[in-house]
């Protein structure tokens, strides 16, 4: 019992950063206010914003029904999935690294914006592959 609060806790606190994102790059969309960085900080361009705001929504939907299926022991969670656990810590683990090198690329191409410029996108990457570390070390064990 104790552990699958820590983990609902650990998932809440994740994606709780991750709403933090959304709404941040959405008030920057909306308002622009100065204390926020401009809005060509908050993802990489490749999808166009309201695309990206959708799926950010999505995200946070299936990231809220997880925790709370988890949390209320929900058929299909309450039961340890040990090869999809295994899977996900594998995806996670892949997608945190390739943020990393991601990061590593941007700082030797922008020394410039060194530690901190654009690493936005990058930083909530980590909070989501965090996220899928979390419940797939949830779901292995």
């Amino acid at each position: 019992m104790t552990e699958t609060l820590l983990t609902v806790a650990t998932l809440l606190l994740l994606e709780g950063l991750f709403a933090v994102r959304v709404g941040g790059q959405l008030l920057v969309h909306w308002r622009a206010p100065d204390w926020l960085p401009p809005m060509e900080r908050w993802a990489s361009g490749l999808l166009p914003y309201r695309l990206l705001l959708g799926f950010q929504v999505l995200t946070l939907l299936l990231m809220t029904f997880v925790a709370v299926a988890i949390a209320l022991g929900w058929p299909g969670t309450a039961d340890r999935w040990p090869a999809l656990g295994g899977l996900l810590v594998l995806v996670a683990s892949v997608y945190a690294l390739s943020m990393l090198v991601r990061y590593g690329l941007r700082m030797a191409r922008r020394p410039d914006e060194r530690w901190l410029g654009g690493t936005i996108p990058i930083a909530f990457h980590l909070v989501l592959a965090g996220w899928l570390m979390v419940l797939g070390s949830y779901l292995r064990s």
